[in-house]
């Protein structure tokens, strides 16, 4: 429920990345576990060497170093929308404002990507 401090339109409904990868079979509790044994570098450095090895170690061209920025911030978002009860307190997570927040939602198609799952429960 509500609180009566808080709009209906501001809130979000609960969403959950672990969640949803688990519900579509791409992590389990153990992989959690070993995920977070590690540094965010570690997986980074990580997940672009697992993605190298498909390609035989030529991934060149995909400008990586200019492209992790849009990669980090998309990440952000979707994580300051998993773990806020607000948009305006997601949005001062990040450091941005408002307005901001909802533009980059639409940027990045953050509700697009928790589609696929059904909200529990709105906060």
């Amino acid at each position: 429920m509500l609180s009566n401090t808080t709009t209906k339109k501001e809130s979000i409904k609960y969403y959950s990345i672990s969640k949803k990868l688990k519900r579509n079979k791409l992590i389990t509790e153990d992989f959690e576990v070993m995920l977070n044994n590690l540094s965010l570098e570690e997986i980074i450095a990580l997940k672009l060497e697992l993605a190298s090895k498909i390609v035989r170690g030529k991934i060149y061209g995909l400008n990586i170093y200019n492209t992790l920025p849009a990669i980090a911030k998309d990440a952000a978002i979707k994580y300051a929308i998993s773990a806020c009860r607000t948009k305006k307190n997601a949005a001062a997570m990040l450091g941005i404002s408002y307005r901001r927040l909802k533009q980059l939602q639409q940027q990045y198609n953050i509700y697009g990507y928790f589609d696929e799952e059904e909200p529990e429960e709105e906060l």
